[in-house]
């Protein structure tokens, strides 16, 4: 575990370092925000289209060896992009096919890096594995972007495509030694070949059939469409209501960082994350993030960020917990599939929303009215659920229970 989570911290700065220049690589290229837009939109198209698909061949295949592949395949595109760009041969169309290409090996390379996690923890350490991952994800973001001002201005563009590849082969290289922990090991080999005779309609049904899953969507949907697109709204609020510039939003980002990381370590605490814990860290979230968009100074938001972080990290953990224990072993590539698929379609609905939002309401309007939708929306159907419960007689569940799991920690990988 040490091993992979010290390839990962590696992986998500070559990530990051790559991220940061590439919108800025997009728009010397084109001049256009529309094309930058679309080049993303490329980029995760197919965990919509293909998710399922995706999550179905990592239950079938061998997790080490899916994964190898995985990020070799991603080196590959990584190095020849660097080429590209220190060549000066890179144009649209080839930046719109290597877009495509990298969504495509993200389908498989997500769910495979995040079951072969599974036998490296016992499952009594799930919580506390996950949330190294979250630490490792927020400080790679803050040591990749660091590394690549300093990197890019010596060396230009194509380095931190270079250091991107770089990463993805440090992963590739430590994924057949890791060793799965005491009694782990033999089950989820199991687990593998168990599904050879079930699809992608499994997947499907177990996640339609397990109401906590849908509604972990629908929770994680609601924040993400109405606000939590921090980067976009507070980015908005700074520059405009608050009359800030490049320093002031530095600032509210590196807070974001810092409140991330301690969100994580928190959620390190977490045993047996509940629905109804997710469901009130986001409508405590959404109360501040309408605080948020009050904020007078930027003094004053910089002290909402820091818990409003902390609350994003936390319900992130627990989310991710309950996806990665509540299916069986057998089912959980499916399962992430069609998350996967189904959080696409936030990820691409949301952003567009957002900036209609900001640009109808004002980046304070926009806070505000998000923030309390959201709280009073999850505020309202908690109530509605505790108002049901109470007045029905009881019952035995007409849900199948599922098969008892195995833990795998997230793999937040470039």
């Amino acid at each position: 575990m040490r091993w992979w989570s010290l390839a990962n911290l590696v992986s998500n700065a070559g990530a990051w370092m790559q991220l940061t220049v590439q919108n800025l690589l997009v728009l010397q290229l084109t001049g256009s925000a529309t094309v930058t837009g679309l080049s993303l939109s490329l980029q995760v198209a197919p965990g919509l289209l293909l998710g399922l698909v995706g999550g179905a061949a990592v239950d079938r295949w061998p997790r080490k060896l899916t994964a190898a592949v995985s990020q070799a395949a991603l080196a590959v595109i990584a190095f020849t992009t660097a080429a590209l760009v220190a060549s000066g041969s890179l144009n649209v169309p080839v930046l719109m096919v290597l877009a495509v290409l990298t969504g495509l090996i993200a389908t498989v390379e997500g769910p495979a890096c995040a079951l072969l996690g599974n036998d490296l923890v016992p499952q009594e350490d799930v919580p506390s594995a996950i949330s190294v991952g979250s630490v490792v994800h927020s400080v790679g973001r803050l040591a990749g972007t660091a590394l690549a001002g300093v990197t890019v201005g010596l060396f230009g563009m194509a380095s931190a495509y270079l250091a991107n590849g770089v990463s993805f082969v440090l992963v590739a290289l430590v994924i057949p030694f890791l060793r799965p922990a005491a009694g782990v090991g033999a089950a989820g080999e199991a687990a593998a070949a168990a599904p050879a005779r079930q699809g992608v309609r499994d997947g499907i049904a177990f996640f339609r059939s397990r109401r906590r899953l849908v509604a972990l969507a629908g929770l994680t949907g609601l924040g993400s469409v109405l606000g939590r697109n921090y980067g976009l709204t507070l980015a908005a609020l700074v520059s405009g209501a608050l009359h800030g510039g490049a320093g002031e939003y530095g600032l509210i980002a590196t807070v974001l960082a810092v409140g991330g990381t301690a969100g994580a370590v928190l959620a390190g605490r977490l045993r047996n994350p509940s629905v109804r814990l997710v469901a009130g860290l986001t409508a405590a979230g959404g109360a501040l993030q309408a605080l948020a968009g009050l904020s007078p100074t930027v003094l004053f938001l910089a002290l909402l960020v820091v818990p409003m972080a902390v609350l994003e990290s936390l319900s992130d953990t627990a989310t991710t917990t309950i996806l990665q224990t509540d299916p069986p072993a057998h089912l959980r590539g499916r399962v992430l599939g069609a998350w996967r698929s189904v959080s696409t379609v936030w990820g691409l609905a949301g952003p567009p929303l957002l900036g209609a939002s900001i640009q109808l309401l004002g980046a304070r309007g926009a806070l505000v009215t998000g923030g309390l939708l959201v709280g009073g929306t999850v505020s309202g159907a908690a109530a509605s659920v505790r108002r049901r419960s109470a007045g029905a007689p009881a019952a035995p569940s007409a849900l199948p229970a599922p098969a008892a799991p195995h833990p795998e920690p997230v793999a937040v990988l470039a």
